[in-house]
């Protein structure tokens, strides 16, 4: 499951990138009409910058939620290995102290 997020996360990241770079700016249209070009390109054709509008918020969308999805697995995982490892601990110490109660009760056994 972390790898098909993590999959989805990276194709939509350099979707947004792409879309990011493809997109005029607002300033470029007036740098246009005041001597780079035909006066009617302040108004441009919306219908492109509409669609990859669109696009690039639906992109970010996914970006974000790929992100969380990602952040909750990895804190869930870091959980997992914290508690796993007290356990393991804790058996540990658990072994230790049985293996010095028995020592004990062995040397008491022997006759001086």
């Amino acid at each position: 499951m972390e790898n098909l997020i993590l999959i989805i996360h990276v194709i939509v990241s350099i979707a947004v990138i792409g879309l990011v770079l493809v997109q005029h700016g607002k300033g470029a249209d007036a740098g246009a009409a005041f001597g780079g070009g035909n006066s009617g390109s302040v108004f441009g054709v919306q219908g492109s910058a509409n669609f990859l509008t669109r696009a690039t918020s639906i992109s970010v969308t996914l970006f974000f939620c790929t992100s969380i999805a990602l952040a909750f697995i990895a804190s869930s995982k870091h959980e997992a290995s914290t508690t796993t490892s007290i356990a393991i601990e804790n058996s540990e110490l658990n072994n230790n102290t049985q293996d010095k109660n028995e020592s004990n009760s062995v040397s008491q056994d022997i006759p001086n």
